[in-house]
């Protein structure tokens, strides 16, 4: 064993000295896990999350002190064969109670966070679970870019194409809907464009693009983004212009700078609602909540990592998560969770009808899950990657 002084570490791997870790970790004296600290230390020099990759750094620490305690154990030993890291560590954590490392990291959009909705629902399952959480709100686009990278053990996220392809590439599991509201378009009581009342979201964004009147757009690849997208593309259009500002920002800025700009915006309606008493823009445009165009629509899905693309997430902990948040218990706090007198999310994670979309990507027939081909190959493939060839 050994004392691994970070600073020098850091100076080999070429991290700022102005930004350590911590002050020293006990590591076994091993090639591999010199490589393995000094690896992520230089993800941080190039730009990484700090708070991310500092988890990922200690639990490498503490995994190779379980290694290398294992392996002294066995040296003083009478020849007994030493336990597997696997056995060790499921040891260690049964005998604490915790699940998996303890730690739980949720990639999620901005509205679930700004809402306040987290801050009700995340100390419950972390008291029923002896479970830390970690919260990273910076929209669906980001979230699924952090899960991507193994940053995230679940994601919670609102933009349902980019979840089937999420899945489609291998890096999600086990998908739920959890719950939906609807976006709006809101925009200053005066409506310089004239757009109150309209029925078409694509006509109420034509009318702005060409009455240029100024509309502030996250930009930042989002759930709410996204939406805004395909409603720009529905109507033909491709907005350019000084009219149209794209900020890069949450959904709460985003509400802030449209209504400090006299402008119009697309707005997930819980954001919208629970900061209406700190705005002064109004509804011009409803969602199908309230009879508008079914386009405007916004469910959210909870999904677990895949442990197979990264072994180190906490996927014990996410399906706990995923359990948690569409259970009886999870759904009715959502359902009675309120801001200014209004409810923000309705559940949907419970209903006795069967909804199988739920747990595939759109698309995915009835008619493909019974073909036999299918089955076939993809038994076929789990032979070819589970059997031994010596089996």
């Amino acid at each position: 064993m050994w004392r691994a002084d970070l600073g020098q570490i850091q100076a080999r791997a070429g991290f700022p000295e102005n930004r350590p870790l911590a002050e020293a970790v006990w590591v076994p004296a091993t090639g591999h896990n010199m490589r393995y600290i000094e690896r992520e230390i230089t993800l941080l020099s190039d730009g990484g999350d700090m708070s991310i990759h500092r988890r990922r750094f200690l639990k490498a620490a503490s995994v190779g002190t379980v290694l290398g305690l294992a392996g002294c154990s066995s040296q003083q030993s009478d020849g007994n064969a030493s336990p597997t890291p696997n056995s060790t560590q499921q040891d260690d954590q049964q005998g604490s109670g915790q699940i998996g490392d303890g730690e739980l990291v949720l990639a999620t959009t901005t509205s679930t966070y700004d809402t306040g909705l987290l801050g009700a629902l995340n100390p419950v399952f972390e008291e029923s679970f002896g479970v830390t959480m970690k919260t990273i709100p910076k929209g669906t686009g980001a979230s699924l870019r952090t899960a991507r990278d193994g940053d995230a053990d679940v994601i919670l996220v609102h933009a349902r194409n980019a979840e089937d392809q999420f899945m489609q590439d291998g890096f999600g599991v086990n998908r739920r809907d959890v719950m939906f509201n609807d976006f709006v378009i809101v925009g200053p009581e005066d409506d310089p464009a004239g757009i109150n009342g309209m029925e078409s979201a694509t006509d109420a964004f034509a009318t702005i693009a060409e009455q240029e009147a100024v509309f502030v757009s996250r930009g930042d690849d989002s759930g709410t983004n996204k939406k805004e997208l395909i409603i720009w593309d529905e109507a033909g259009i491709e907005p350019s212009g000084e009219w149209y500002r794209a900020i890069g920002k949450g959904m709460g800025d985003t509400l802030v700078q449209a209504n400090e700009s006299g402008a119009y915006t697309l707005a997930d309606r819980g954001t919208y609602l629970s900061m209406q008493d700190e705005i002064e823009l109004v509804i011009h445009v409803q969602g199908p909540l309230k009879g508008g165009p079914v386009i405007l629509k916004n469910p959210y899905g909870v999904m677990a990592v895949n442990p197979a693309k990264y072994g180190d997430v906490n996927y014990q902990a996410a399906m706990a998560y995923i359990g948690f948040l569409t259970s009886p218990q999870g759904q009715s706090m959502i359902e009675n969770y309120t801001a200014n007198g209004s409810q923000l999310f309705f559940p949907n994670a419970i209903a006795e009808e069967p909804n199988f979309g739920q747990y595939v990507p759109q698309g995915y027939s009835a008619e493909q899950a019974q073909s036999l081909s299918r089955h076939d190959k993809q038994f076929l493939y789990w032979v070819e990657n589970e059997v031994p060839t010596n089996y």
